[in-house]
């Protein structure tokens, strides 16, 4: 008796779901790219966009709401929130950023070699990833900052250790995966130096996966680092920066929600925005994998 034929799905839905995901996916892209391009430009532009000094004290006004001037009104001090905000991107955004890149420049090499090498390398890297691996990240990251109590860059390096076995075992695992292909064994066969295979040939290849690895780097790390500094173990009291205007808005909530909602809303915009873009660049690269 023959089999019966497999269900047809009702017409034109496959197309539809197809077309919507089309549709959805650039758009997604769109608004994230606008979400981290408005970050950028805080970054770079902060001093001048802020409509008023962010250290100016106005000890008359206090906390308050908006009004006279204040946008998203004014801290405790009477500081401009919007100006802290603005100007606190700097702050929030670097020290991230210094972790993304600082595990893509020691994990990418060590990632690379070790996949392509293998032997002690690679169990050595394997080792420490896997005792990485076993701490509890952010715990950790609080005890040896509140310990050491040597302030914002100390946290980022600390931070950036954390975060590099994660670069490596991705560099590690995909360049096993190429080491196989018949592009390396002929260059292999033609004699190439190992350094050339690796970081000439291999290396593009892997480039677009490395990169969306960092992007998810700067999002764990800016939210570690904004953890902190909301818990005080970041930057000095005072500094503009969105972890410490969370914790400075929290006692204020009932007379200025602003303090803490803008900065809140800028660690979710930055994080989901590069986290899309991620996201995007993996699938970028593998639909080009499948097609070739």
């Amino acid at each position: 008796m023959p089999n019966p034929p497999d269900p047809v799905p009702a017409p034109g839905t496959a197309d539809a779901r197809e077309v919507s995901r089309r549709f959805r996916a650039p758009a997604l892209v769109a608004l994230a790219a606008s979400g981290v391009a408005v970050v950028v430009l805080l970054v770079v532009a902060g001093d001048w966009v802020a409509p008023y000094d962010p250290g100016h004290q106005d000890l008359m006004r206090g906390a308050a709401g908006p009004g006279d001037g204040h946008w998203l009104g004014t801290d405790d001090l009477g500081r401009d929130v919007l100006s802290q905000v603005v100007t606190g991107a700097r702050t929030a955004v670097v020290g991230p950023l210094c972790v993304a890149v600082g595990a893509l420049l020691l994990g990418v090499p060590l990632g690379v070699a070790a996949g392509y090498r293998g032997g002690l390398l690679d169990a050595v890297t394997n080792r420490f990833a896997d005792l990485i691996y076993t701490l509890p990240a952010l715990l950790l990251v609080v005890v040896v900052v509140g310990m050491a109590g040597d302030g914002y860059w100390f946290a980022v390096a600390v931070v950036t250790l954390l975060s590099l076995p994660a670069q490596v075992r991705l560099c590690r695992n995909t360049t096993l995966v190429q080491a196989r292909l018949p592009y390396v064994e002929a260059a292999r066969t033609l004699g190439l130096p190992a350094w050339r295979v690796m970081f000439r040939h291999i290396l593009p290849n892997i480039l677009p996966t490395v990169v969306a690895t960092a992007l998810l780097d700067f999002v764990g790390a800016l939210i570690s680092l904004s953890g902190l500094s909301y818990l005080g173990l970041g930057v000095p009291p005072g500094t503009p920066d969105w972890g410490e205007l969370l914790r400075q808005g929290q006692s204020l909530l009932a007379v200025n929600p602003y303090l803490s909602l803008a900065p809140g809303l800028m660690i979710a915009i930055a994080a989901t925005g590069a986290t899309l873009l991620g996201d995007w660049v993996y699938d970028r690269s593998t639909a080009g994998t499948d097609r070739r």
